[in-house]
Formats: structure tokens, C-alpha cells, sequence
């Protein structure tokens, strides 16, 4: 099993060149977070809704730039071609399940930011740098399965 993640293009406004799920803000015509979840990966990575089925919702998540997050967990059934949407998925890649799940692999670092030091989880996989808010909800994942 693998957790489906994308590099965020570097032209967005809102955490550009980032790691993150496939996802995005609940429009009024989302009937709740997970149907949100569902057509932004569609709109995303091209992962149609109909070859997901839902296995539950992780704790809703606040990033430090005040976005209010609610993980939504998949199971993959049938495969599917990914196609990044310009301008927003720079990259759609994949990182074994039990990767993100073995706390051994998080580390904490710390920067500066807005005058304060700030920690923060980190899980590296191969180049990719998973930081921040995407891993501090893998994090609570995995606090969730131990």
C-alpha cells in the first residue's frame, strides 16, 4: 500500500513547491469535506471518485497559515492514469504506507518563522522533504495506528 502525495506547483500562492495531499477548500456545492476531498483529487491528480472508497476521516488539522484541514483516508480499488493539473500539481508521486507509519521515521526540526522558532515533523523519502502540516497529519496517523 502507498499514500498518494503531490509536489504543489511553484507558482501557487499558498505553500508553492510544497508536499501535500491531493486536495483543496470545500466550495458551497461540496455536500462535506470527503465529497470536497473526492472531486479535488479528481481535479488534482485525475483520481476518479468512483475508484475510492472511503475508509474514514483523520482529526481535522490548523496550519500555522490558518487553513483548516480534515484528512480524508482512502482505499484505492481500481487503478487509474495520474495527470497533474497545471498550474497547481507539479508532480504526483507515492511513498509506501508503511514508510509514513513507523514513527522512527519522523524527525523534528525547527526554523524561524515570523520572528518565533518553530518545530515541526518531518518524514524525508528519497528527495522528497514531507514537512510541516503534511507531516505532522501523517504523524497523528501513525499516533493513531500505534
Amino acid at each position: 500500500m502507498r499514500v498518494i502525495l503531490t509536489k504543489r506547483s511553484s507558482a501557487l500562492k499558498h505553500h508553492p513547491g510544497q508536499i501535500a495531499f491531493p486536495g483543496g477548500k470545500q466550495d458551497d456545492t461540496d455536500e462535506s469535506v470527503t465529497a470536497a476531498a473526492l472531486r479535488e483529487a479528481h481535479e488534482e491528480i485525475g483520481l476518479p471518485p468512483s475508484h475510492v472508497e472511503v475508509l474514514g476521516h483523520l482529526p481535522a488539522h490548523e496550519t500555522v497559515t490558518g487553513f483548516l484541514v480534515t484528512p480524508v483516508i482512502g482505499y484505492i480499488h481500481t487503478a487509474f492514469e495520474q495527470v497533474p493539473e497545471p498550474g497547481e500539481v507539479d508532480e504526483v508521486f507515492s511513498v509506501p504506507l508503511p514508510h509514513v507509519l513507523d514513527a522512527s521515521n519522523f524527525i523534528v526540526e525547527s526554523r524561524r518563522w515570523r520572528g518565533h522558532r518553530r518545530s515541526y515533523f518531518a518524514v524525508p523519502y528519497g528527495p522528497y522533504y514531507i514537512w510541516g502540516a503534511t507531516a505532522r497529519m501523517l504523524r497523528a496517523w501513525t499516533d493513531q495506528m500505534t
